[in-house]
């Protein structure tokens, strides 16, 4: 079921796109902080900070995405994957098919996250092969002014890409239990992405702060905790709060798929 999944996905253009697309990022902003260096004693922030070393390149460019380009990317995998085969008058068949529900939904769901996972490694690649042509690979000064060596630094930065995987891949079982309720991939997707973008929106509003540690945008970009002399371990704990997501929404597209009538 995999297989098979992957394999429909790298014939699509879309998916060369969303690839492009994100691949560029990390290497415009390197190419920005090229033409345009940050003037001498900026505050450190990712972006001074890629100019003394290219790790940073590929962590300001998870910073950069993940509050749009990767929820957006989610929304166009998971809105689609159930929504567009009942479009294309497919799902009836291959519910029908000797493979269990689950096995459908998961199965669907772990090619959204092996998806994501590639769209991460992307970023994260360009960005450190951008970065380390242009400033440099080396001991990498961390937020706090001390310094991490460059393997020390390898690893925080493949568990940001991890990190950052992870919380796109709740918005994806969100993503794909909407995708189960109707028959319109693109307004999965919109309602996918509105999730995304409503979270945001509250997220800065003072008067509904109860609602913050719900949302699952107030924990996006905490992989930068891991670039500091000893990361806070609150992080893991918000790792958690992706994987309640992940449960509860998925165990619910499970649900409506398990009850859905195949001859509609």
């Amino acid at each position: 079921m995999l297989r098979v999944e992957l394999g429909k996905a790298v014939r699509r253009w879309r998916t060369w796109v969303l690839a492009l697309v994100l691949g560029a990022v990390p290497a415009l902003i390197v190419l920005a902080l090229l033409l345009n260096p940050p003037p001498p004693g900026a505050a450190g922030d990712f972006f001074t900070l890629a100019t003394n070393n290219g790790v940073f390149a590929p962590v300001a460019a998870l910073a950069v995405t993940a509050p749009f380009l990767l929820p957006l990317t989610a929304g166009l995998l998971a809105g689609d994957a159930i929504a567009g085969e009942a479009a294309a008058g497919t799902l009836r068949y291959l519910l029908v098919r000797p493979v269990r529900r689950e096995t459908f939904v998961l199965g669907k769901y772990a090619a959204v996250v092996a998806l994501l996972l590639a769209a991460v490694a992307v970023i994260v690649v360009v960005g450190l092969i951008a970065g380390g042509l242009a400033f440099g690979l080396g001991p990498v000064p961390s937020l706090s002014g001390t310094t991490l060596s460059a393997g020390d630094a390898i690893v925080r930065l493949v568990l940001a890409a991890l990190y950052a995987a992870a919380g796109v891949s709740a918005l994806a079982a969100v993503g794909l239990f909407i995708s189960s309720l109707t028959e319109s991939g693109p307004g999965a997707t919109v309602a996918t992405v509105g999730v995304a973008i409503v979270g945001q929106i509250l997220g800065v509003i003072d008067a509904v702060d109860f609602l913050h540690p719900f949302l699952l945008n107030e924990y996006w970009l905490a992989f930068i905790e891991l670039f500091r002399p000893r990361p806070a371990r609150p992080a893991a704990g918000r790792a958690g709060v992706f994987g309640a997501y992940t449960a509860v929404f998925l165990g619910l597209a499970l649900l409506v798929v398990r009850r859905r009538d195949v001859v509609s």
